[in-house]
C-alpha cells in the first residue's frame, strides 16, 4: 500500500527584517527559527530542515546545534539538514553530530548531504576549490561506510585513513536516514543510486516536471545495481498567503532582493516582475500563492515524479518572521490536507 507523501519545510536562516525594515541580528533569527519549527511540529508537518551556510546573509552555520535546540521544543516532527556541505566537513564528525541529534530527538534525525551551492566553506575550513570533486567523492564514500555503524576501514587522499575504527555514539535504531541532494547533474543522480540512498531534487528554477528524466535515470540506476526503489523528494521555494495576489505581493520584494544580491556574485541579471510571474505560474518552480494554488502545484509535481516527500523552502531573503509564521500555518493547515487527499 502506498505511503502518504511527507510534507516538510526548509529554511536557510535568511537574515530577516522587522516591521520597520531593520535587519535582525543573527541571534534573533536563530531564535525565530526555533519558533517556526515549533509551529511546524504543532500543526502536524513531517519534516523541518535547516541549511548550512557561512556568509552574512544566512544565520545557520551549525545546523545540528540549532536542530538539537528544536528537538527539545518539539515531539514528533523529523529534523534534518538542508543541506550538510559534506565536501568541506569531516564525515566522522557529521555522523557523530547527527547520531547525537538522533539520540536527543528520540530517533527523529535525518541528514541531507550535498555539495551545496555556495563555496564559502572551502577557504573557511582550509580546503582547495581545485579538489571540489575529489573532496565530495571521498567524503561521500566514507560517510556511506560510517552509516553501516560497524568497524570502518577506509583510505583516501583528503583525510587520514581509518582501520577497523568504530564511531560513537551509534544510533539507537541502527539507522540514520540519509538523503543525497541533487541540483541537476546526472552524475549526482547515479551516485545516489550507487550508494543506495534516497534522492532529494532541488527544484529552484524551471518546471519541476523537467526533472522526470532524472527520476527515470535514478530508477534505472537502482535497478542496474539490484536495488529496490527508494524515496524521491523535492525541495522548492515557496510562500503561502490567503490569496494568490497577496502571496505574490508579499513575497516578491524580498525574493527579488535576495535574487539580486546572489545574482551580483554570479552574474545573473536582476529579477524582473515578468520573470517572477512566470516562476510563480503553473509550471514555474516557485510555489507561491493561495493554499489551493500551492497545493495544486505540489500535487502536479508529486504525481509526475512519484514523490515520497516535498519540502517547501519557506524563507526568502528578508521576508519577516511574522509573515513566514502565517505561511507555515497555512501550509500545514490548508495546503497539507489538500495534498494528502490527492496524493496517496
Amino acid at each position: 500500500m502506498p505511503q502518504p507523501i511527507e510534507l516538510g519545510l526548509d529554511t536557510f536562516g535568511d537574515i530577516t527584517m522587522d516591521a520597520s525594515g531593520t535587519l535582525l541580528h543573527h541571534a534573533e533569527v536563530l531564535r525565530n527559527i526555533v519558533a517556526e519549527a515549533e509551529l511546524a511540529d504543532r500543526i502536524g508537518l513531517d519534516f523541518f530542515g535547516v541549511g548550512e551556510h557561512h556568509r552574512d546573509d544566512f544565520a545557520v552555520s551549525a545546523p545540528e546545534v540549532l536542530l538539537a535546540a528544536i528537538a527539545g521544543r518539539t515531539t514528533r516532527i523529523r529534523l534534518g539538514s538542508a543541506v550538510t556541505v559534506l565536501s568541506s566537513d569531516d564525515p566522522v564528525r557529521v555522523f557523530q553530530r547527527f547520531s547525537t541529534l538522533d539520540a536527543v530527538s528520540n530517533g527523529r534525525a535525518e541528514v541531507i548531504v550535498g555539495r551545496g551551492s555556495f563555496t564559502e566553506s572551502f577557504p573557511l575550513f582550509g580546503f582547495k576549490l581545485e579538489q571540489y570533486e575529489q573532496l565530495f567523492e571521498e567524503r561521500m564514500a566514507l560517510f556511506v561506510e560510517l552509516l553501516k555503524e560497524g568497524p570502518t576501514t577506509w583510505s583516501g587522499e583528503t583525510r587520514a585513513e581509518l582501520k577497523d575504527q568504530r564511531v560513537y555514539p551509534p544510533t539507537q535504531g541502527g539507522h540514520l536516514r540519509t538523503w543525497v541532494a541533487v541540483g541537476g547533474t546526472p552524475q549526482s543522480v547515479v551516485r545516489a543510486a550507487h550508494y543506495g540512498l534516497p534522492l532529494m531534487l532541488a527544484v529552484i528554477g524551471g518546471d519541476a516536471l523537467a526533472f522526470a528524466p532524472f527520476v527515470d535515470l535514478y530508477k534505472r540506476a537502482l535497478a542496474a545495481g539490484g536495488k529496490d526503489m527508494l524515496p524521491v523528494g523535492v525541495h522548492s521555494p515557496g510562500y503561502v498567503a490567503d490569496t494568490d495576489e497577496q502571496a505574490r505581493e508579499e513575497f516578491f520584494p524580498h525574493y527579488a532582493a535576495m535574487h539580486s544580491r546572489i545574482g551580483r556574485e554570479r552574474g545573473w541579471p536582476p529579477l524582473t516582475r515578468q520573470a517572477f510571474e512566470q516562476m510563480t505560474g503553473p509550471t514555474g518552480a516557485l510555489c507561491v500563492g493561495s493554499p489551493e494554488t500551492v497545493a495544486a502545484k505540489i500535487v502536479r509535481a508529486a504525481k509526475a515524479l512519484g514523490l515520497s516527500r516535498f519540502d517547501l523552502k519557506y524563507s526568502a531573503g528578508t521576508l519577516p518572521h511574522e509573515k513566514m509564521m502565517r505561511s507555515i500555518e497555512l501550509y500545514g493547515t490548508k495546503v497539507a490536507p489538500l495534498v494528502r487527499e490527492q496524493v496517496g
